[in-house]
């Protein structure tokens, strides 16, 4: 036969249907016995070979995707004689072979890359399937719990209950603070989850990063922050008291004694208790800053109950009216979802958005802005927790004093007693929430109460 594919194909299907109609022909002309018989042999056998040379090509593909299929990537295709189809045929495969074996290099490359990436890493990594069989956990993890072999979730156990419990309910894609006794002792994890697919089969992803030096150094800043503020304040109540007492005692002693009941007169009395009267009321001064700060530290347990957000708008609206008569101040209301309740409690949330109200009232009577504007708005994040705003367009807050505007007793006003904001980031925190603040100088700044579930 030639050394072409299609035409030993047509070759081939020209005898069988030569040979076919002639089997006809003399099956129709009633020819003798033998002769039917042969045509009809004939016509089997090129029929078979004609099967045989299509199946040919078949097999080849088929054994190909199999040691595809099987990962073996050893197979080759050698040439066919002078049959330039089938030559071509077992090069673009032994090309696609190659392809394969390429990308297959570069995905262990990967792999082999990410692996280590991930073993580098100071952040502990794992991830397991739905029956909590661990795929994988990096090494930082592994010290993190104490652990040299980690295979299934429910070794956690015996490092502790409650961080295995605490994992095994992650959600699929989350995040919370975990606090156990691990091997170096009491160990707080920031833990995040995820989920992905690898071979159709779902996984989740868990990362565990120790925040107790961060925890520390936010803990021990705050202090340091709030000693320099409470020396301050107590300074500067003392130190007026010391040296008004110094004096007063100086005036009543004379070359090392106390003068006699004739040297006492109009004079030094009304000094005497023009003094006195000074530091009762320093002592009265610094008594309410202590109570003060007493508030700060003994805020009670919120209790909660399902509250309408328009509602609660309006009466903190109506107990801070006059503020906003005398500055000549617009209050709007934004409410994404009419009707939409919050469960909180009621007080506490009152006593925050007061103290929001009042401030950017004073923030914006200071600024002598015409047309002030607060904004109170309602919505829903992305995460579907209740958020609650109060914007204001004042001149803003300094980027300088964004750091301290929640410090305790930090203030800039005059009569400010610096506890408003210090006081309602702590009842949000009962409220397993936030406040946070942002501000554009000149232009807006609004703070955002975020409710936790």
């Amino acid at each position: 036969m030639t050394g072409s594919y299609k035409a030993n194909l047509m070759i081939r299907i020209t005898l069988l249907s030569a040979t076919a109609i002639g089997t006809g022909i003399a099956i129709a002309g009633r020819e003798p016995l033998h002769i039917n018989l042969t045509l009809a042999t004939f016509l089997v056998i090129i029929a078979a070979n004609l099967f045989w040379y299509i199946d040919r090509v078949n097999r080849k593909i088929t054994y190909f995707f199999e040691a595809i299929k099987n990962r073996d990537h050893s197979l080759s295709f050698p040439g066919h004689g002078g049959d330039k189809t089938l030559a071509r045929l077992g090069s673009n495969l032994d090309r696609i072979n190659e392809l394969i074996q390429e990308i297959h290099i570069e995905n262990r490359r990967q792999e082999q890359y990410f692996g280590a990436l991930i073993e580098h890493v100071g952040t502990g990594i794992m991830s397991y399937d739905n029956e909590g069989f661990v795929i994988h956990a990096n090494g930082s993890l592994r010290k993190l719990l104490g652990m040299k072999q980690f295979t299934h979730l429910s070794q956690l156990e015996r490092v502790d209950p409650i961080l295995a419990g605490s994992i095994s309910t992650i959600g699929k894609s989350d995040e919370m603070l975990i606090t156990f006794k691990g091997p170096d002792g009491i160990i707080t994890l920031l833990v995040r989850s995820g989920t992905f697919k690898s071979r159709g089969e779902t996984l989740t992803l868990v990362s565990m990063q120790d925040i107790r030096r961060e925890l520390d150094e936010k803990e021990l800043d705050s202090w340091l922050k709030l000693i320099r503020v409470l020396t301050h304040e107590i300074m500067n109540s003392i130190a007026p008291v010391t040296s008004l007492s110094e004096n007063l005692c100086n005036s009543y002693i004379r070359e090392g004694r106390n003068i006699s009941a004739a040297d006492v007169n109009d004079k030094l009395v009304d000094m005497t208790v023009r003094g006195l009267t000074v530091i009762r009321e320093q002592g009265q001064g610094l008594a309410r800053f202590v109570e003060s700060y007493r508030k700060l530290t003994r805020l009670p347990k919120p209790v909660r109950s399902e509250v309408v957000v328009k509602d609660l708008f309006e009466k903190t609206a109506l107990l801070c009216a006059p503020y906003m008569e005398n500055g000549g101040i617009t209050i709007l209301y934004r409410i994404e979802e009419p009707g939409i309740r919050a469960s909180l409690d009621e007080n506490q949330i009152s006593q925050v958005l007061v103290n929001l109200l009042k401030n950017a009232a004073e923030a914006l009577e200071s600024s002598s802005i015409g047309g002030g504007k607060i904004i109170m708005e309602c919505r829903r994040n992305s995460g579907g927790q209740i958020e609650m705003s109060v914007m204001d367009n004042g001149p803003g807050i300094p980027p300088e004093q964004m750091e301290d505007i929640f410090v305790p007793f930090f203030t800039t006003r005059e009569n400010g007693s610096g506890i408003g904001l210090s006081v309602s980031r702590q009842i949000m925190r009962l409220h397993k929430g936030s406040l946070r603040v942002v501000s554009f100088p000149g232009r807006e700044t609004r703070f955002t109460m975020t409710f936790g579930r």
